[in-house]
């Protein structure tokens, strides 16, 4: 049951939160105006497209960047306010224990985590998308790559292999493709080039030659042109800068189980999945840690408790960014550099709580 007391805390904490939220949003929507007016000046950019395709786009993400360091903010903060004006010492007093005043404070940062759960798996990557269609219409920031030496699992036992690949036409050249039997070769298809013809939605396979193995028995064919259906697309080729950003929640764990069985390096996928699974966690252990310091009055006031709460949030921010290069290089775990943060300031939250609680 929450009561009027609760409530007052959740509207004081939610308030203040959405309020530096808003407030952080609309300074660095300022400084990318003044970054970009000059790209959309100078490409005639409609400003209907520039506020409801970009900027409208470019709001959620910020918001979830910066949800972790402005719930400490908030609750530092507001907690401090209420410390100093002895709100907290009128609560306690009337027979309230530390542990019943830390429920308002939950239930703000379980509202807060399924905000950022719900922004950075569901909202972020469709809005990321546009603002990247945004850019390729109207800024022309779009650069077809070129990838060299591709050798991949399409589907169980079939591989394919091409010395090169044009993402700017969508030709593959000097093509293979393999077939294995229970471990057994069964068939060998190499091509000058293959071709992914946009009409069809098919593979257009050019002066191949097929081998076909039954046994102690090989058959060679030959052709000019053959149609064919892969599982494979030109997108799987398309080098695109930060893709996973664009990924919800299922699309991802799809990618990841399809590069899986093509035998491509997942590493940044896991390390984007595990990272959205254990952001929103951090709103519980930056609440905790931020009533337990904020709830008593100290020499240095609010001032204190703000500057404390920058050092531990920017630390945080910090420490995840060093074990997320661990975790790319190899060293980690996608799952365990994601979470150790959450782990070592769980276990600080803990420390924290207990003191403050005596």
């Amino acid at each position: 049951m929450l009561h009027k007391i609760d409530w007052y805390i959740i509207r004081k904490f939610l308030g203040t939160f959405f309020y530096a939220i808003a407030l952080i949003i609309s300074i660095s929507i300022v400084f990318d105006i003044s970054e970009n007016i000059d790209d959309f000046m100078a490409k005639d950019v409609p400003l209907k497209a520039i506020v409801f395709d970009y900027y409208l786009n470019f709001v959620p993400y910020f918001a979830n960047l910066f949800s972790g360091l402005f719930t400490f903010i908030a609750v530092i903060y507001f907690t401090s306010k209420l410390a100093y004006n002895t709100e907290i010492i009128a609560i306690l007093c009337s027979g309230v224990s530390f542990n019943r005043l830390m429920r308002p404070y939950l239930v703000g940062a379980a509202v807060i985590a399924l905000f950022s759960y719900l922004l950075g798996n569901y909202v972020i990557p469709p809005a990321n998308k546009k603002k990247v269609e945004f850019r390729n219409t109207y800024i022309g920031t779009r650069r077809p790559g070129n990838e060299r030496n591709i050798h991949q699992q399409i589907e169980p036992g079939v591989f394919v292999y091409m010395q090169s690949y044009n993402a700017s036409n969508d030709v593959g050249y000097k093509f293979t493709l393999e077939t294995f039997n229970e471990r057994k070769l069964a068939s060998k298809l190499s091509a000058d080039y293959i071709k992914w013809d946009r009409e069809k939605k098919k593979w257009v396979i050019h002066d191949y030659t097929l081998r076909t193995i039954d046994g102690n028995t090989e058959k060679i064919s030959q052709g000019i042109v053959k149609d064919t259906t892969l599982n494979m697309l030109p997108d799987d080729y398309q080098v695109v800068e930060n893709i996973v950003e664009t990924m919800t929640l299922p699309t991802l764990n799809e990618s990841i189980s399809n590069l899986k069985l093509r035998g491509v390096n997942t590493i940044d996928y896991e390390i984007e999945k595990h990272k959205r699974r254990s952001g929103p966690f951090s709103a519980f252990i930056l609440t905790i840690i931020g009533v337990s310091l904020a709830s008593r009055k100290i020499k240095g006031g609010i001032g204190f408790h703000l500057g404390l709460g920058l050092l531990l949030s920017f630390s945080y921010i910090l420490f995840m960014q060093v074990t997320t290069v661990f975790a790319t290089s190899g060293t980690l775990a996608p799952w365990m550099a994601m979470w150790i943060p959450n782990i070592i300031y769980g276990g600080l939250a803990f420390y924290l709580y207990r003191r403050a609680a005596r």
